[in-house]
């Protein structure tokens, strides 16, 4: 039904019209200034619905009235705000079903991951409930008689949030619900590849928040990229949290960084996986298959490299080449579905580009690397070694390259030989070289493992060193600490 628009009952539970407005500001802007964009199936190419796209005269008006919305929104009891944010979760919970196959309708990932990413919204949802009720500050002694110190958490204000295409509502679940129990309001610029999920998603909070009269606490602007400019360079929105390439991630880096802002950023991923010679394969083989298939391999955390010592190296090999010809690629939609489509046809000509890449730099292909018309592609295996240039970049599409080695500490030097140029968060380095190992040696991996899942006789641990610690650390920077009470 290509060029056609299509309007499913799903679509109409969720809220979605032939025509939406890309414009929130605790209501709808009717008539936003901006150009018409089409929401695109990636499975058939056919026009879902149509988006009026904000101009900047609207961004103004959404951030405004965010702005003044926080005012309010700061002094209400944070285990108040708690309970606005329980009933989210609890509609989400309504419309998973729905949401989920929207999600798959228009970013192209299997239904079972479209469900699964609007559970991870309720999760947070919960844990953000949680957390209202834990903003905890110390107090303390002091050197001055009769007086006392304490530390008290405060808002920061708008908290602007840039989504990505591939978690087209999780991520704006992450950022947003914690903001809002910390007492910030939230403008959303989700990607203009997946905006109809966005729209979905504010319809929900709408709903709840209107029960509440606390209107504008969650806001929407789906805009161009004058409209993204604006956003960044804004003084009003104290913290972005973007997520996005490692490009992207600069771009806001350094723009925030001008204006002295604060930025979270989750941007790419080159991750390898290391598989000893007494690991387990057959639980290596459905984490490697999944981590490199799932999502069609449009993830930061994909699997794109594999690591095999010379002793497992070729039963791996012939395990995984079994498993990839069971992968069932088509409509996200089916049950029977394994992988879904690329998100646009300029995905699969990247995908094209970095198979004849591979070819070039010597890569052997093992299976796959074919596209297969409209946005879909085969699941790719790629014999290589991890010297090549290609190897060390990420390549968004379900292409995983393996290389074998004697010596096992070559294979951990092998994870190690990515740049470490992206940042994922302002106060330390992107885990871009991310990764996991499979073995029995629980010892030999702890001493040369660093940020590194292991799964030893079937058993995830961490090595003592995993930054994951930090994550409670990296939620609460969407608050700001003062020494004195707030709003005498």
């Amino acid at each position: 039904m290509a060029g056609t628009l299509t309007v499913v009952p799903m679509l109409e539970r969720l809220g979605i019209e032939p025509i939406n407005s890309g414009a929130c500001a605790g209501d709808w802007i009717e008539s936003p200034q901006g150009s018409i964009l089409d929401s695109i199936n990636p499975t058939d190419g056919s026009v879902i619905a149509q988006i009026r796209l904000a101009a900047e005269e609207d961004y103004d008006e959404v951030v405004y009235h965010s702005a003044e919305v926080f005012k309010r929104w700061r002094m209400t009891p944070a285990p108040q705000r708690g309970q606005i944010v329980r009933e989210i979760g609890d509609e989400l919970r309504l419309f998973k079903d729905d949401l989920g196959a929207l999600v798959a309708l228009e970013m192209g990932k299997i239904l079972a991951e479209g469900r699964g990413e609007v559970q991870e919204m309720i999760d947070v949802a919960d844990f953000a409930v949680g957390l209202s009720r834990q903003l905890y500050g110390l107090t303390m002694h002091s050197e001055r008689p009769q007086h006392r110190m304490y530390e008290q958490w405060h808002p920061l204000g708008v908290v602007g949030v840039i989504s990505a295409f591939n978690f087209p509502v999780a991520v704006w679940a992450w950022n947003a619900l914690i903001a809002a129990v910390c007492g910030d309001t939230v403008v959303w610029k989700p990607a203009r590849k997946t905006p109809l999920a966005a729209i979905a998603v504010q319809n929900i909070c709408n709903r709840v928040l209107e029960r509440h009269g606390w209107k504008g606490v969650f806001n929407l602007v789906i805009g161009n990229e004058l409209v993204g400019n604006r956003l960044l360079a804004d003084r009003r929105v104290p913290l972005i949290s973007a997520t996005g390439s490692c490009r992207t991630g600069r771009i806001v880096a350094e723009t925030v960084g001008r204006r002295f802002g604060r930025t979270l950023l989750e941007l790419g991923g080159n991750n390898g996986v290391i598989v000893m010679n007494d690991a387990n394969l057959d639980i290596t083989l459905r984490a490697v298959l999944f981590g490199a298939v799932g999502t069609a391999g449009q993830r930061c955390t994909t699997i794109r490299r594999l690591f095999l010592q010379k002793g497992i190296a070729q039963a791996m090999t012939e395990k995984l080449v079994a498993a990839y010809r069971q992968v069932r690629v088509g409509d996200p939609l089916d049950e029977h579905t394994l992988m879904g489509p690329l998100i646009d046809t300029r995905a699969v000509e990247d995908f094209k580009d970095a198979i004849e890449r591979l070819r070039e730099q010597g890569g052997e292909l093992i299976f796959g690397g074919n596209a297969l018309g409209g946005c879909f592609v085969e699941p790719t295996l790629v014999k290589s070694t991890p010297e090549m240039p290609i190897v060390k970049e990420e390549i968004f599409a379900p292409t995983c390259t393996l290389s074998s080695s004697r010596p096992w500490t070559r294979s951990f030097t092998g994870t190690t030989t990515c740049p470490r140029d992206c940042r994922r968060r302002s106060s330390r380095p992107a885990r871009w070289r991310r990764g996991s190992s499979f073995s029995s040696d629980r010892a030999a991996l702890t001493e040369h493992t660093d940020r590194t899942s292991s799964w030893t006789d079937g058993h995830s641990w961490r090595a003592p060193r995993d930054p994951l610690c930090e994550i409670p650390k990296l939620r609460f920077t969407s608050i700001r600490k003062l020494d004195f009470p707030p709003f005498q």
